[in-house]
């Protein structure tokens, strides 16, 4: 019903932004892998709300609970179950939503989808549903590390106008974790920053562009065609909320080259085949081809902005609204977190699919 993701490694998510808590079960994780909520609560520290000036003030401890699937400090290969309590709600200040449907934001469409909707902070919609994917993905992101010694990670290169180049081979994630705003780029980052708190300040929004990286994929990860590699990862980041834009290597500014100059060339490389440059961005055919794996993630302005806005009624009465309550300026600092969650997700259950292929 569009809750669970993933074949081998599955998730579902559950639970609303007003209710009790959230949390996520994982099916499909391998036995025996050490686990405990100390290797889960930093990505969710990362993740949680209150945690800088340029982020929603809502003060959530987001401390995670593993109910099952480990025994002893270990995986037990049966369903992993985790879960966080909602403890900062103020529902009050979604009170004028009941009756009025936010711009650009999910209330009208799930209204006439279903005929009811929890618009106490949007519910499902919102943004605490990614608890159980940055919960479930840092399960995913110890496995590949251990298993498979492949490195998720993510930053901010671009907010609203100010952009940055950031080579997906050569950054860290101490660059990465040295600012609020979460772009390995210092002098860039303080620009961002300023940008974020002048844009809250006047009551408004931005965007900007987050970069994924998995370095150390092996050859063979994907399935052809309909499953592409690349497939399920645009799939897995156009999930997330106010996520707009995917592409992948060279991406759109591929378009300005010719063929002869956009083929990544192959080369011997002490016996193993390896390209010259990367702008194939890792996968060709669908299947990862042994190189860095980066694309980029789009995310749009957050809807809600401190200003009257037209919009109408449950009834379709046209009125106007004001956006109440304590929202995100800019989601990308918080959005890098959860781009590694849902790359480490679909990178895991494509390896394991991978295994089973070569077991049969």
């Amino acid at each position: 019903m569009g809750n669970s993701f993933g074949q081998l490694f599955r998730i579902t998510t559950w639970g609303e932004s007003h209710g009790g808590g959230v949390g996520v079960v994982v099916d499909g994780c391998p036995s025996r892998l050490s686990l405990g909520e100390a290797d889960i609560q930093p990505d969710l520290d990362r993740r949680r709300p209150g945690q800088s000036s340029i982020v929603t003030p809502r003060k959530e401890t987001d401390t995670v609970k593993i109910l099952s699937g480990t025994f002893e400090g270990r995986t037990l290969g049966t369903p992993i179950s985790m879960m966080v309590r909602n403890e900062d709600q103020r529902s009050e200040a979604y009170s004028e939503m009941a009756t009025k449907f936010r711009p650009s934001h999910a209330d009208y469409t799930y209204q006439a989808k279903y005929g009811i909707r929890a618009w106490p902070g949007g519910g499902r919609t919102s943004a605490r549903e990614t608890i159980g994917r940055v919960a479930a993905g840092a399960i995913a992101k110890k496995l590949l590390r251990e298993r498979w010694g492949v490195e998720v990670l993510a930053c901010v290169t671009q907010v609203k106008d100010i952009a940055v180049t950031v080579d997906p081979d050569a950054f860290t994630v101490g660059q990465t974790e040295a600012n609020i705003v979460r772009c390995p780029d210092a002098a860039a980052a303080e620009r961002m920053v300023a940008l974020i708190e002048a844009t809250r300040s006047a009551g408004d929004s931005v965007g900007g562009i987050v970069l994924g990286v998995a370095r150390g994929v092996p050859v063979g990860w994907g399935e052809p065609v309909f499953d592409r590699l690349e497939a399920d990862l645009a799939k897995a980041m156009l999930s997330l909320p106010a996520s707009k834009g995917f592409d992948i290597g060279s991406g759109f500014g591929g378009i300005g080259m010719t063929g002869r100059e956009h083929n990544d060339a192959f080369r011997n490389v002490d016996g193993r085949v390896r390209t010259v440059t990367n702008r194939s961005g890792g996968i060709q055919g669908g299947i990862s081809n042994g190189e860095t794996v980066y694309f980029r993630v789009a995310f749009k302005p957050v809807a809600t902005v401190m200003h009257e806005q037209d919009t109408v009624d449950v009834t379709g009465a046209e009125t106007t609204l004001k956006g109440r309550g304590r929202h995100d300026p800019c989601v990308l600092p918080r959005a890098v977190p959860m781009v590694e969650a849902m790359t480490a997700l679909v990178l895991v259950d494509h390896a394991l699919r991978h295994e089973a292929r070569w077991r049969e």
